[in-house]
């Protein structure tokens, strides 16, 4: 604790609703950054409620204290840490057998707590009764009922925050032997250098053999003898159980607990009445009609974002830029007597290229809005169960589908979003196909190359692509289970959380989370290619002015690499430039077209200069090569650390971009002989 200040984490299960609660505590009052080490966001945020001022970590959503993902070792960590004050745990009322199992290893770690029981509008609908002060009492901390999404109970929650919290009086009584084995073991560990309070938590993890625990204590200087002893506490408490497993023996006891507490505070109704979940399930996993629904959720998608709608934004946001804000800084450069090469950089390089691309913005948040939508109402989660029956037949599982549905988004924490799968053929497989999931940052140049060659149509050639890339990802997961992974998948079990209305403040800050992440790269990344691409078009090599851009050192370096694009149908010098700097990011092939034409940022120009460059086929060709090959190198490198090493991330990019190469060569060639 830091003064009067204090550091309080919130911390869950996934679907618990804590990123609603999150943004209903703080606010815009947020701060994004990293954990040391990782690229998980770390999300922080401050509160001062009654003279209290309060640091609040969101910690990622996790359903236990092991440490068998990045999320959990996270967490673990963290409230194990001394910057730590005390926790929020949310709770989902309306499943709470599964939350307790969390809140009860929280209860051992001794820190003052407060539990928020989340969803209280959904349990009374359901017709559920919850007595918060036998919960409370039998937990030991303060219990508050809440609707994080209504704005229910929130000032009794600030309450118990500022000055209500409170560490548990005593640990709950296990039963076969497990309380008991527990007290011992804490009274052992007493010597060493651990947090008092925690002990519990510490004796639990190391009796049921927990790895990365032990560990820590050799770390520690645990004695031999201390060592000894634990060992024969557990077995012992193994004897007791009837039971091999450890692990187990102590899950048992938790839920056994959480049976009991249950039975005494919470209070179902005696008929059971089909809730709005089950109901919109039967139609939504029917077995005829899934799939034709989640197609007609992607059809409406994408005809809002490339529709008149998303296209009439996107004419907004350019001439904003183009109309508006080049004339005015042409303009003042030309007040200021700046030479011609300055204006030709800022007007025609930075703004042409970088304009180019933050035209294309409104249709990036519409999609984002869209994919949060989906999300937060829960029905993403039950077009993975859709999807695993057909991904079973690749060698995968549902499972898969959750990295490779945030794919469309973007690749980078997709592919991190991979490390929760436990079989590492699943996991480096669903790594290699996650890239042929369209990701956002490819949008920019389907709607220009779309916008430019197939007018009213745009809006079916880009649902064409989508579906493309999951056609190829299906055949590129048959090709590797058969030829590079060929062991058995493992299997699938996922919770498909309760529907739910998204609130309106959550999705407008994840749209604007989304937005702020592109007009970031923008100004960074694609800023900076546009000046370097400028430069590189305008000078030769022997760093003279270039009278013609094919005499530049970018139409030098393009000209002899474009033969190998030629039987693609796209063998200029300027396409495969701009196919080069889209492995930096992938917008930056709009913004390098833009510069290389002279289009100066204007979309409609650059329309009319690629239109007379490319024909549809060899448009629709270029598009598919854009789809498939390699990401950028900012997923290039996540996929390294993921894979373990460069000898597979080398392999998967070389596998991608050699498919797109196919794939283009045969949309081509065949193309040209049906035309």
């Amino acid at each position: 604790m830091n003064g009067d200040k204090k550091t309080i984490a919130i911390i869950g299960n996934p679907n618990s609703g804590k990123t609603t609660l999150f943004n209903r505590l703080t606010g815009s009052n947020q701060h994004v950054g990293n954990w040391p080490g990782v690229t998980v966001d770390r999300k922080t945020g401050h509160i001062c409620h009654d003279g209290a001022g309060i640091d609040i970590v969101d910690l990622p959503g996790i359903y236990s204290l092991s440490p068998y993902t990045q999320e959990e070792i996270i967490a673990r960590e963290f409230v194990l840490s001394d910057e730590l004050d005390g926790i929020l745990n949310i709770v989902d009322a309306a499943n709470i057998e599964r939350n307790l199992y969390l809140t009860l290893q929280l209860v051992a770690l001794g820190l003052p707590m407060v539990v928020a029981l989340g969803f209280m509008d959904d349990v009374r609908a359901q017709g559920i009764e919850i007595d918060c002060e036998e919960m409370s009492a039998r937990l030991g901390v303060p219990v508050v009922p809440i609707s994080a999404k209504k704005g229910e109970n929130m000032h009794d929650l600030l309450d118990a925050l500022a000055h209500g919290m409170r560490a548990p009086a005593q640990q709950p009584a296990y039963l076969h032997g497990v309380g008991a084995a527990i007290r011992r073991a804490s009274g052992l560990l007493r010597p060493l250098p651990l947090r008092a309070c925690s002990l519990p938590f510490y004796a639990a993890k190391l009796l049921e053999g927990d790895k990365a625990m032990w560990e820590q204590m050799d770390r520690r200087g645990m004695p031999q003898k201390i060592r000894e002893e634990l060992n024969t506490i557990a077995a012992g408490m193994q004897s007791h159980a009837n039971q091999t497993d450890k692990e187990m023996v102590l899950a048992d006891a938790l839920y056994d607990y959480i049976e009991e507490l249950v039975r005494a505070s919470y209070r179902r109704p005696a008929v059971h009445k089909a809730t709005v979940t089950e109901r919109i399930d039967r139609i939504v996993l029917h077995r005829v009609w899934a799939l034709p629904i989640f197609a007609f959720f992607m059809f409406l998608m994408f005809w809002c974002t490339f529709g008149p709608f998303g296209s009439w934004l996107g004419d907004g946001m350019e001439y904003l830029i183009q109309e508006v804000l080049s004339p005015a800084i042409r303009g003042l450069l030309t007040t200021a007597q700046a030479a011609p090469w300055m204006i030709g950089l800022v007007c025609d390089g930075v703004i042409g290229g970088v304009g180019g691309v933050l035209s294309f913005l409104p249709q990036i948040v519409i999609l984002f809005f869209f994919l949060s939508v989906l999300e937060d109402t829960g029905y993403l989660a039950r077009v993975a169960f859709i999807m695993d029956t057909l991904l079973r037949r690749i060698g995968l599982s549902g499972k898969s589908f959750v990295p490779m549905l945030m794919g469309f988004g973007c690749t980078t924490p997709a592919v991190m979003a991979a490390r929760t799968m436990e079989n590492d053929d699943d996991r480096r497989m669903t790594i290699m196909l996650t890239p042929f999931m369209s990701c956002g940052a490819k949008l920019p140049v389907y709607a220009l190359v779309a916008g430019a060659l197939f007018g009213e149509n745009q809006g079916l050639i880009v649902i064409s692509l989508y579906v493309l890339g999951i056609l190829v990802g299906i055949a590129a997961g048959f090709i590797l289970k058969k030829t590079v992974f060929k062991g058995v998948s493992s299997g699938f079990v996922l919770e498909l959380p309760t529907y739910r209305m998204p609130s309106f403040k959550g999705t407008v800050l994840n749209m604007w989370q989304k937005a702020k992440d592109f007009i970031t790269r923008a100004g960074t990344v694609i800023f900076l290619m546009s000046v370097v691409i400028w430069l590189l078009q305008n000078f030769t090599p022997t760093l003279a002015v270039a009278q013609d851009a094919g005499e530049s050192i970018l139409g030098v370096f393009g000209t002899a690499i474009a033969p190998v694009f030629g039987p693609l149908g796209f063998g200029n010098w300027q396409e495969s430039v701009a196919l080069l700097t889209g492995l930096v990011a992938k917008e930056a092939v709009v913004s390098t077209m833009s510069v290389l034409y002279g289009a100066g940022g204007d979309s409609a120009v650059l329309s009319g200069l690629l239109g007379s460059v490319f024909t549809p086929l060899t448009g629709y060709s270029f598009l598919v090569f854009t789809l498939l090959y390699m990401p950028c190198m900012s997923a290039f490198a996540t996929i390294k650390r993921e894979m373990g090493g460069w000898r597979w991330a080398f392999g998967a990019a070389a596998f991608q971009t050699g498919l797109a190469y196919l794939a283009a060569l045969a949309v081509y060639q065949i193309g040209s002989l049906l035309l």
